[in-house]
């Protein structure tokens, strides 16, 4: 079978090759699935680099997000049938033409979902589900400013935070990308934080600032979010896309009483056995109400242009490799 193996770890993902490889058989209470989609994700970028949490030894195959059909099962396997659509995924192996994954991180696809967007839905929904429902606690009404609002984690909590009954404002730096999420999201406004946004923020909710405020990219966002911020709102710290770790004064939180919050979803399930499955169970029961974008799809030999996309921050959504193109 045809696999990106990450052979070194180098700086823009130069340690990767694509090659023919021996095909994975399941284990024992494994799954092998002929994989029809694989979303690009950040982590299977830094993994690249060796800047990952979960280190795998070398050679590997990254790929995080897989949708397909199950082509073989591992011994004790008898929840799943040859030919059944799933989604799930491991740490590794996505990126491939058959990967194989515990049976236990796979679940049987939606029929609403194309395998495409099948395979970019779990982390970003996740991750949007546990920062406003679990850590932020939103309730109806309340103003969420969403930054990153074109990218896959910031597009799910614009759509999940709508649904909830939020007022939303999509923040990015771009505007024909914020065109897009207008058209297709509807937020209630959006804002381009080049030059700034606190002022906007205030001025949309009528001076008192955003109650929930959703920062994937941290540095100077993150810096000026606490300046927008309403007092008793929480701050979610989802992830530092800016490359900057910000710094904040506690005295901030203190004098406009707001909380920063700290999001690691899957990290959040593994604390929290229980609740880490009622969340999965929540997410995929939204899935036929939910909208995910998926910005592109390439073939598997055509993997650095997907890659590159992610980096460069082309992305309106999620990008996704097709070994079956």
């Amino acid at each position: 079978m045809r696999a990106l193996l990450v052979e070194e770890l180098k700086p823009e993902y130069g340690g990767c090759v694509l090659k023919e490889v021996e095909t994975p058989a399941p284990g024992p209470g494994e799954v092998q699935v002929r994989v029809r989609a694989a979303a690009v994700n950040f982590p299977d970028l830094l993994q690249t680099r060796g800047e990952y949490q979960h280190k795998p030894p070398l050679p590997f195959i990254p790929g995080l997000e897989i949708a397909g059909e199950v082509s073989a099962l591992g011994e004790g396997v008898d929840q799943f049938q040859i030919g059944e659509p799933v989604v799930g995924g491991a740490r590794i192996g996505g990126f491939s033409e058959y990967a194989v994954t515990p049976a236990s991180g796979l679940r049987r696809k939606p029929e609403g979902l194309s395998f495409s967007q099948a395979a970019g839905y779990a982390t970003a929904y996740l991750t949007a589900y546990v920062s406003l429902v679990r850590r932020a606690a939103v309730q109806p009404g309340e103003w969420v400013l969403v930054h990153g609002a074109a990218g896959g984690v910031g597009l799910a909590a614009v759509d999940l935070a709508k649904h909830l009954g939020c007022r939303v404002i999509a923040a990015s730096a771009s505007d024909d990308k914020l065109a897009i999420v207008e058209r297709e999201y509807r937020p209630d406004a959006v804002v381009n934080v080049t030059g700034g946004f606190r002022e906007k923020v205030k001025e949309i909710t009528g001076g008192r600032g955003a109650n929930v405020i959703y920062d994937p990219v941290g540095g100077d966002v993150f810096d000026e979010s606490t300046r927008c911020i309403a007092f008793d709102g929480r701050l979610l710290v989802v992830g530092f896309a800016s490359g900057r770790l910000p710094v904040l004064p506690v005295n901030m939180a203190l004098i406009k009483g707001f909380s920063v919050m700290g999001v690691r979803a899957g990290e959040y399930g593994r604390q929290f056995p229980e609740k880490g499955r009622e969340n999965q169970a929540a997410i995929w029961d939204l899935a036929a109400q939910m909208k995910p974008r998926v910005d592109h799809e390439y073939p598997l030999s055509d993997w650095r242009a997907a890659f590159d996309s992610l980096a460069e921050r082309k992305v309106v959504g999620k990008t996704i490799v097709r070994p079956d193109l």
